[in-house]
């Protein structure tokens, strides 16, 4: 098996590591500007996209002797991905106050917006990315192709349910008749949080792909990182700790409901 180029691959870490530190100036600089700091959300896909273009173009030069259709593969998934994210949250926000979380973020503690909001996304936003990184760099073995098939076809599933499950949440929740109501259509039929389980699929892909060589198994701490993160931290827990008081519906939704993969809904309660 061909020797992975470690030296450039840490020099890599190093050039995306400036990159997410330079995103996260430019965009507190624009919260700022704007008086807001939702746009953080908004980076988050966009962060990501920046990622996989500064790695293809820094390995294209510091491992020549990997294959390009891989690099460029891989900036496609995550621009697709993190393209459609952004755009999501960007019309989502459009039109609405400051997000709650900001507000009472700066409320407890003003100035802090750089060090909490910015500078702790981009840190999280490069070590999730680590088999976007991976995933550029050495030769693809006997095996590659079959595991870039897995990782696309992985991809693919997660997209799809991300992207499905906004778009019919949207629309549940362009409707008056709906507020305060709990969507249980669709795939939330299945799934408490079909857009999160999307995502975290989308992240299984690509740590899939990445394994073309052994190598790529750090990259699974990137994925295991943003898995947790949506299922405990300020993904799927923290959303229902937000909502669980607010709809009287929803406790009943909790119970025969799967809280994150999709499982067939288990039958409705009964009093007595």
């Amino acid at each position: 098996m061909t020797p992975f180029p470690w030296a450039a691959w840490g020099a890599n870490l190093a050039i995306t590591a400036v990159a997410v530190l330079v995103l996260a100036v430019a965009g507190y600089a624009i919260g700022v500007r704007r008086g807001r700091h939702d746009g953080a959300d908004v980076l988050w896909g966009l962060g990501f996209v920046l990622v996989a273009l500064v790695t293809a173009v820094s390995a294209t030069v510091l491992d020549p002797a990997g294959p390009a259709w891989r690099r460029w593969l891989v900036v496609l998934l995550v621009a697709l991905w993190g393209g459609r994210l952004a755009w999501h949250i960007a019309r989502r926000n459009r039109g609405r106050g400051e997000d709650r979380r900001y507000v009472e973020l700066l409320a407890r503690s003003p100035g802090s917006a750089f060090r909490k909001v910015y500078l702790t996304q981009c840190a999280v936003m490069w070590l999730v990315s680590l088999p976007v990184q991976v995933a550029a760099y050495g030769a693809v073995g006997g095996w590659g192709l079959v595991v870039t098939v897995a990782g696309v076809l992985v991809w693919a599933v997660g997209f799809g349910f991300e992207t499905v499950g906004d778009a019919q949440l949207a629309r549940f929740t362009a409707d008056p008749a709906n507020r305060g109501a709990v969507l249980d259509t669709g795939l939330w039929r299945f799934t408490r949080h079909p857009n999160y389980f999307g995502d975290a699929c989308v992240w299984w892909g690509l740590g899939i792909l990445a394994l073309h060589h052994p190598a790529g198994l750090v990259g699974l701490v990137g994925v295991a990182a943003i898995t947790v993160n949506l299922v405990r931290g300020t993904g799927a827990a923290l959303l229902e700790r937000d909502i669980a008081g607010r709809r009287p519906g929803y406790a009943d939704y909790v119970r025969r409901t799967s809280g994150f993969l999709p499982l067939p809904p288990r039958a409705p309660h009964r009093a007595g």
